[in-house]
């Protein structure tokens, strides 16, 4: 599968904000964001006022470099919000929110999202007692994601947990175990997203 393999402190650059792209660096005086928070390029011409459809398109690129998702899953995700009942956007946020990798970070075993879709690549975390290796993995109310039960796995974890102080959204629920081990307790809601965004900017660029 395709994806973006560049330098992550450019994509907090160009979208105007800190994205967490790299965890528990991006709180240190190491972050490139602190250091030069302007667009990356040529810096000695800039472009005048934004135009209406570049301010619709940097908040849908602002949503996808977060969650880490490529432009045909996105495209995916939009048209299955659009066919479900209630709001759009918060549709749209909701799923992208119940993405395993997206979960297991929220719940402490991963510092950012791209070491959770690693470690879920590699086996580590379970979900409902058996293996789940794809991190676009839609976890539902009542599902448990457990770190594996084996050394490595746990050290990784531990030492993730260890490092950091997430504060876990009202949706799922950490459970305090030698296993560590964490609960959904219901769908996401506009409530429980991480990042500010602008759901119906970005409906109404995907929706031409």
């Amino acid at each position: 599968m395709a994806r973006y393999n560049g330098p992550v402190c450019r994509l907090c650059r160009r979208d105007g904000m800190k994205l967490f792209l790299k965890g528990t660096r991006c709180d240190t005086p190491k972050c490139a964001f602190e250091r030069r928070d302007s667009p990356p390029g040529v810096q000695q011409f800039r472009r005048g006022k934004q135009t209406d459809y570049g301010i619709h398109l940097r908040e849908k690129q602002k949503v996808k470099h977060y969650y880490g998702v490529l432009e045909r899953q996105f495209r995916r995700y939009y048209q299955q919000s659009a066919r479900a009942m209630g709001n759009t956007g918060d549709t749209l946020m909701s799923i992208l929110e119940r993405r395993l990798d997206n979960v297991v970070h929220r719940l402490g075993f991963g510092q950012s999202r791209a070491q959770a879709r690693q470690l879920i690549n590699h086996g580590h975390i379970t979900v409902n007692g058996h293996r789940v290796d794809i991190p676009s993995y839609q976890v539902r109310p009542g599902d448990i994601i457990r770190v594996k039960n084996r050394a490595k796995s746990l050290d990784l974890v531990r030492a993730n947990q260890a490092e950091q102080q997430r504060q876990v959204p009202d949706f799922l629920s950490v459970i305090e175990a030698d296993i560590p081990e964490g609960h959904v307790l219901r769908l996401p809601e506009a409530e429980d997203v991480s990042i500010p965004v602008e759901t119906q900017l970005i409906i109404e660029l995907c929706s031409r």
